[in-house]
C-alpha cells in the first residue's frame, strides 16, 4: 500500500525518530497519519502497518480497539468532537451536543448522509478554562454556545460549497 507522497515522507521521519529495535513505537503515530490519509483504520491498514512495523495483526487490533480517535469507519470532510467531560458538561457541553445531535440529524459517531460532518461526543480535549468546547478537524472552538454551533455550521456548509471539494 503506498500513501500520498506527504504521508510517505510523514512516515519515513516517524521511523527514523524511533529507538533502536523498536519500532513499535512508531504504531499510534503512524496510524493517526495514515488515517488522516485514508480516512479509517482498514484491515488493508493493518496489515500494511503491520509490515512496516514488524509487528502482528493482534497488537494493532489491540490499539485500534483501545483508542478512541482510531476509527474503522471513515469520518465526515468535518469531524466534530464535542467535549462532554465535568468542565464542559457544568458549562453546557452536554446540552451542546443534544443539539449538535438535533441540528445534524445524527448521534454519536454518526456521519450525516452527504458525509460531509461527523459527530462525536468525546472526553477532555484540555480546554476546560474555555468550555463547552469542540474539535473540528483538529481546530479548537472555544465556548461554544448552540447558537455559536449553528454559524459555524452554516460557515462550514458555504466554505465546502465554494471550495469545490468533494
Amino acid at each position: 500500500m503506498r500513501f500520498s507522497d506527504e504521508t510517505e515522507a510523514r512516515l519515513e521521519r516517524l521511523m527514523a525518530g524511533c529507538p533502536p529495535g523498536n519500532k513499535r513505537s512508531a504504531l499510534v503515530p503512524m496510524l493517526l497519519f495514515i488515517q488522516d490519509e485514508v480516512g479509517a483504520v482498514t484491515p488493508e491498514v493493518v496489515q500494511e502497518v503491520c509490515s512496516r512495523l514488524e509487528v502482528s495483526p493482534l497488537e494493532v487490533e489491540e490499539v485500534v480497539s483501545y483508542y478512541s480517535m482510531l476509527r474503522r469507519q471513515p469520518a465526515g470532510r468535518y469531524h466534530l468532537q464535542i467535549c462532554t467531560n465535568i468542565s464542559c458538561m457544568l458549562v453546557g457541553g452536554a446540552e451542546l451536543f443534544e443539539h449538535a445531535c438535533r441540528k445534524l440529524g445524527i448521534g454519536h459517531r454518526g456521519v450525516t448522509e452527504d458525509g460531509l460532518f461527523s459527530l462525536e461526543e468525546v472526553e477532555c480535549i484540555g480546554a476546560c478554562c474555555w468550555a463547552p468546547a469542540l474539535i473540528v478537524n483538529y481546530d479548537y472552538h472555544h465556548n461554544v454556545t448552540p447558537e455559536a454551533f449553528d454559524r459555524l455550521i452554516e460557515q462550514l456548509r458555504r466554505h465546502d460549497s465554494s471550495s469545490g471539494e468533494r
